[in-house]
């Protein structure tokens, strides 16, 4: 497995400490618009490789992807976001960048209730109840969205991009729907459960189509995971290494070592299928001295993860 951490594209002390750790790999969003450069042109990803290959630190896969909200909506202007997204993988292939990490959670992505939950030691956590959501208003220029209008938007979708994808040999890394709850603001969120995995994995059966495994997601949905890893296989392209303690109605993101998943059966199991990509950190508490402006991303939580998971690593 390639060990990685997600990293700015600018020069940064994660940079420093993430190649102090052993970290080798780096996943990236694409970069900032700057110089007068898309994020999406050759030039900008071209730039972001160059300086993180200068770190020590390769490039492997690109999260989250290019915007896509009005095709997730069926928006007009979604033609034009395919197009971008196409740009995305040509350039990518032309970098050597194999792997994208994309989601299909309209309107709202990652959506949590509260950033400020205390876990151990009063380390800030992220955390949804469902019950604060059901008298939130709906909220969409698309209006409520049925699970039959967000299945065809996908396809739409998946029609026009993978070919592309597999003409230029990128693999797409579907995320699940964080929560994975049926629907929030009147906008269903279709990747909530395996079962609808398998299908969109049925209907576009390619090497270039799989799963960004997100452990905290699946665990939110629960599933136990590394019966999941094995029944997945080799459609998992990239993995997000986290977890929580509660299902999808109500959650509480925890330190890696305490979470309600057996992380040790976990390794065995990516060890059993043969995986050899990338795995990231992923959600990590907010610890003392720590500003928790950026909840989930402060630093000192993500070291004590990857000295977690190296260590399962060498087992």
């Amino acid at each position: 497995m390639k060990l990685a951490w997600y990293l700015p594209t600018l020069p940064s002390v994660k940079w420093k400490i993430a190649t102090q750790l052993g970290v080798e790999y780096a996943v990236a969003a694409l970069p900032a618009e700057r110089y007068y450069m898309k994020p999406w042109n050759f030039k900008a990803l071209l730039y972001a490789k160059e300086s993180l290959n200068d770190a020590g630190l390769k490039l492997e896969v690109i999260e989250p992807a290019p915007p896509h909200y009005k095709i997730k909506l069926g928006l007009p202007g979604r033609d034009e976001e395919i197009e971008i997204f196409k740009q995305v993988l040509r350039n990518m292939a032309a970098l050597d960048i194999p792997v994208l990490c994309y989601n299909f959670m309209p309107q709202s992505g990652w959506y949590r209730t509260s950033f400020a939950k205390k876990g151990r030691g009063g380390a800030l956590v992220t955390a949804f109840d469902s019950k604060l959501m059901q008298a939130a208003p709906q909220l969409t220029e698309a209006g409520t969205q049925t699970d039959i209008q967000i299945w065809d938007n996908y396809k739409y979708f998946m029609d026009k991009v993978l070919p592309v994808a597999e003409a230029c040999k990128v693999k797409l890394a579907l995320h699940p729907d964080d929560p994975p709850v049926p629907s929030l603001q009147g906008v269903s969120r279709i990747f909530r459960n395996v079962e609808n995995f398998d299908k969109a994995l049925e209907l576009y059966p390619s090497d270039y189509n799989g799963i960004t495994f997100c452990q905290g997601s699946f665990a939110a949905m629960n599933e136990d995971i590394p019966s999941l890893i094995r029944h997945f296989g080799r459609k998992i392209f990239f993995v997000h290494f986290r977890d929580i303690r509660g299902d999808a109605d109500a959650f509480e993101e925890t330190f890696h070592d305490e979470g309600q998943t057996d992380m040790k059966a976990c390794m065995r199991a990516y060890k059993e299928i043969g995986f050899d990509g990338v795995i990231r950190t992923d959600h990590a508490p907010v610890m003392a001295g720590e500003s928790g402006e950026n909840p989930a991303y402060e630093m000192l939580g993500h070291i004590f993860a990857t000295g977690y998971l190296k260590g399962l690593l060498e087992e």
